[in-house]
């Protein structure tokens, strides 16, 4: 039996995205969904301790051998730190993220495991400046998934207008991805939640986000909205599974627009291979919001999900603060 929990839209949002990233953790970067299926017929997919000889002879990069079963992949860790810097200092402030950013996964900090290219590069430049000359682009020209990571914590946690929310939205993603795609990216995946929590629909919040999606995206994010029912695997041959936001983007509108409840959209994600944790802090974000705000408070994230995410306390004492 499932147990769920009542949890406020704006709180689910934020939940939403750390426990999908955390689920998706054990099969992450693995790109072969055959090999996946395979594994499913033995095991769970979610919350799957990493190991290597499940790469073995398959597609795939191991990058988390030295993490564990519950710990965040490093999008969560970017997701999280944005959600405990909103709580300790009421509103975003550039340099201090940025100061933040670079203690947390530079030399030394808290955060051991894979460094992705842009987070590579943007701590390059951040780690050569003293914080007074921190500038306000610090990020790589790179259209990857980290550019989506702090979303959710953005938007969850801005209550006033829509255009103060898009420019806030710009600045922290060219903190690490200065990219118009990734910055059109954000900009459309943060439409989206925002209108799930202002009690739009999935479909009409998803369609609506397209406005701002820009022409490189807009294209295949119809393509993703068009096709008739959940086919991960197939959205994941149409438009990719890997790291780009023109890839992972498509796949979460897709699967968002289908999925019935989140256990069933972060497994499809899960099964749909490749960058999965990239994918999941959206989408996870997105479904959990749209369940919490439908039915009441009710999320439909498993009570023993949440219960297995190593940093729930911190989370919810930031959500708390907040």
């Amino acid at each position: 039996m499932n147990t769920h929990i009542l949890i406020n839209p704006d709180v689910a949002a934020i939940l939403g995205a750390l426990v999908a990233d955390a689920a998706s953790l054990g099969l992450h970067w693995l790109y072969d969904p055959v090999r996946i299926a395979e594994i499913e017929k033995d095991a769970e997919l979610v919350f799957r301790q990493p190991h290597a000889a499940d790469y073995a002879g398959s597609s795939g990069f191991f990058a988390h051998g030295s993490r564990q079963v519950g710990e965040s992949s490093g999008y969560g860790e970017v997701c999280l730190l944005m959600l405990k810097h909103l709580a300790k200092h009421g509103e975003f402030n550039r340099a201090a993220y940025q100061l933040e950013f670079r203690t947390h996964f530079g030399p030394g900090g808290e955060y051991v495991g894979y460094i992705d290219s842009p987070t590579r590069q943007t701590l390059r430049i951040l780690l050569s400046l003293d914080t007074a000359s921190f500038p306000e682009i610090s990020g790589a020209d790179d259209d990857q998934m980290p550019a989506l990571a702090a979303i959710p914590a953005l938007v969850a946690t801005h209550h006033g207008a829509y255009d103060a929310l898009m420019q806030r939205v710009k600045e922290v993603v060219r903190i690490t991805n200065n990219n118009e795609i990734a910055v059109s990216a954000a900009c459309c995946a943060a439409t989206a939640l925002q209108g799930i929590l202002s009690g739009k629909s999935m479909t009409q919040a998803l369609t609506d986000a397209l406005a701002v999606a820009g022409e490189v995206l807009k294209p295949t994010l119809e393509q993703a909205l068009a096709m008739e029912a959940l086919d991960s695997l197939s959205a994941a041959k149409s438009f990719g599974s890997a790291c780009h936001v023109t890839e992972g983007l498509p796949l979460v509108f897709h699967i968002a627009r289908h999925a019935p409840d989140y256990t069933t959209a972060i497994k499809a994600n899960i099964r749909a291979g490749g960058d999965s944790c990239g994918r999941a802090i959206m989408l996870g974000a997105l479904v959990a919001a749209h369940q919490a705000k439908q039915q009441n408070l009710a999320s439909s994230i498993p009570l023993y999900w949440l219960a297995r995410f190593r940093k729930l306390a911190i989370a919810a004492e930031a959500c708390e603060r907040i």
